[in-house]
């Protein structure tokens, strides 16, 4: 476990996130780096400052957000790699829906909620082999969403998470 891994993750994360974005066909609508106008705006809003384009957004809050709304309270307590790929994710799919697809890839009931169960099958685990199996259950979710016009996309970045994280892996090996 490497508390450290936050910011190498967040820059792979904003890697495969890109830029700005407002595809009519996205249901997330404008974003930018991966963070939603809507979900800017109460980030914003909660923090009792006022509304601001997303696409304006300082980069220390959507690294703010990153940290505190997808990597707490779990990812410290993750071996390395498998924070990365659950990090990643729980910014592409939301946080229950990144807790469901690890809990498949543990083969613990998959409630979507990292209790006491989950946590043991996590540190009792191959991280190789959760990565691994957590692409495959990521790969298949996309798939099963029968939206093509993304697909080809999503599968190149549960590619290129799954040959990053077992890079982190890998280099606390060596």
């Amino acid at each position: 476990m490497v508390a450290a891994n936050f910011q190498p993750s967040l820059k792979l994360v904003l890697l495969s996130e890109g830029g700005n974005d407002d595809d009519p066909a996205d249901h997330g609508g404008r974003t930018s780096r991966g963070i939603t106008q809507r979900e800017y705006d109460a980030w914003r809003n909660e923090k009792g400052l006022s509304p601001l384009d997303v696409w304006q957004a300082p980069q220390e809050d959507i690294d703010a957000i990153y940290h505190d709304e997808y990597w707490e309270p779990y990812c410290d307590a993750m071996p390395l790699g498998v924070d990365y790929i659950y990090f990643n994710n729980a910014v592409l799919d939301g946080p229950y829906r990144s807790t469901v697809l690890l809990q498949q890839a543990l083969g613990v009931t998959a409630d979507g909620r990292i209790g006491p169960i989950t946590r043991q099958a996590i540190l009792g685990a191959d991280a190789s082999t959760t990565i691994i199996k957590l692409s495959a259950a990521s790969g298949a979710f996309y798939r099963g969403l029968h939206q093509p016009k993304f697909l080809k996309g999503w599968l190149n970045r549960v590619a290129f998470v799954n040959k990053n994280a077992l890079a982190m892996v890998n280099s606390q090996l060596g």
